[in-house]
C-alpha cells in the first residue's frame, strides 16, 4: 500500500474535524494538534485553511461529475439511466460521509472566487440530473409535471443520506438507491387514488 502524504493526512484530519465542528468551529491548531504537528510547521504543507476547504470541496464536486457523467452519456434506458445515476451519487455520499458533510454544508464558507468554481460545477451537476429527467419524458419513460422538484426531490433524498447512513448499517448504497427508486417510479398513492381523485370527491 503507497504511503500517505503528510498533505493528504492533514486533509484527512481536516476533513474530519471541518464535517464535526464545521470550518468555522475549527482552528489551525485543531488541525495541527490532530496531525501531530505544531502550528506554525502546518504552513509548510498549506497555505492557508481555506486551501483545505476547497481542496475537500473541489474534490467532491469532480466525485459527483466523475460519476455521472459516463452514464449520462451512455446507451440505457432513462429508467436505467436513472437508476444507476441515484446508485452513483449515493455511492459518492456513502463513500465519502466526512467529505460528504463538508460539502454540503460549508462550501458556502469559501471565499467569492472559490465559492463560484464549486456553484459552476455543482450547476453542471444539476443540470446533467435535468438531462437525464429530459430524455425520460422525451422518450416516453417517465412523466414530470416539473423536473426541477423532480430533481430537487431525487438529489434532497440522496444528499440527506449523510446524516443518516452507517457503513455497518443493515443496507449497501445499492440497496437503499433501489428501495428510494421504488418510491420515485412508483410513489405512495394506492393503485387509482392520488391527488386528482380526492380533489373529484
Amino acid at each position: 500500500m503507497p504511503k500517505v502524504g503528510r498533505k493528504e493526512e492533514i486533509l484527512a484530519h481536516a476533513r474530519k474535524l471541518f464535517s464535526v465542528k464545521g470550518y468555522h468551529g475549527t482552528t489551525i491548531r485543531d488541525i495541527s494538534e490532530r496531525s501531530g504537528i505544531l502550528s506554525g510547521s502546518l504552513y509548510a504543507h498549506i497555505r492557508s485553511k481555506e486551501d483545505l476547504l476547497f481542496d475537500i470541496t473541489n474534490r467532491g464536486a469532480d466525485a459527483f461529475l466523475e460519476a455521472l457523467t459516463p452514464i449520462v452519456e451512455g446507451e440505457d434506458s432513462a429508467i436505467d439511466k436513472l437508476r444507476k445515476a441515484l446508485i452513483a451519487h449515493i455511492r459518492v455520499v456513502a463513500n465519502h460521509l466526512d467529505a460528504a458533510t463538508v460539502f454540503f454544508h460549508e462550501w458556502k464558507a469559501l471565499s467569492n472566487d472559490r465559492r463560484a468554481i464549486i456553484q459552476s460545477k455543482r450547476d453542471t451537476y444539476e443540470s446533467m440530473w435535468n438531462r437525464l429527467l429530459e430524455e425520460g419524458v422525451q422518450q416516453g419513460e417517465l412523466s414530470c409535471r416539473d423536473l426541477k422538484f423532480t430533481r430537487l426531490l431525487i438529489l434532497s433524498a440522496g444528499n440527506w443520506l449523510y446524516q443518516w447512513y452507517r457503513p455497518d448499517g443493515g443496507l449497501s448504497p445499492e440497496e437503499i438507491a433501489e428501495r428510494f427508486m421504488e418510491v420515485i417510479l412508483h410513489g405512495i398513492a394506492a393503485q387509482g387514488g392520488g391527488i386528482e381523485d380526492d380533489r373529484a370527491r
